[in-house]
Formats: structure tokens, sequence, C-alpha cells
């Protein structure tokens, strides 16, 4: 069953007081936090489960991408030639 945005909020709401240690009167602080939490995931690009999807990113002909790292490519030198 899918879960309603209110019983997101709901939930979300519960983990931040928790995550603060339980404390009192800070109820409507920790809702409108998942409120807006809830509204954020909505208007980014996110899956029906929830999670944020990455756009996908360009190719650049500078450099060369190898496990998440971008390495430069070689820096041209110019060359002059001498009269003669």
């Amino acid at each position: 069953m899918a879960e309603t945005r209110e019983e997101w909020i709901k939930k979300r709401a519960y983990t931040l007081w928790e995550e603060e240690g339980y404390p009192t009167g800070r109820e409507s602080i920790h809702w409108e936090q998942a409120r807006h939490e809830r509204d954020a995931l909505e208007g980014s690009a996110a899956s029906s489960n929830g999670k944020e999807l990455k756009p996908k990113t360009k190719r650049t002909a500078t450099g060369a991408k190898t496990n998440g790292v971008v390495t430069p490519a070689p820096k041209r030198t110019a060359s002059r030639k001498t009269a003669s």
C-alpha cells in the first residue's frame, strides 16, 4: 500500500523528534521541517520510492572520468617553427 503524503510527514517528524533526543514542545518545528522536506522531494526529480534521481552528466572532451575521478586532458603546447 502506498504511503500518503500525511503519513510520510508524520513518520519523518517522528524521526526528527527521535534524532533530537525526544525534546518536548518542538512538535510544530519537527512537523514543519518534515513538511518542507516532503515539498522539496515532490519538487525534485524524485522516483516513486522517494529516492532522488540524479540528472545525467554530460561528458566533456577535456578530461577522462574513471571511477568518479576526473583527470584533466594533457596540456597542449604551441610548437613554434623557427625561420631558416
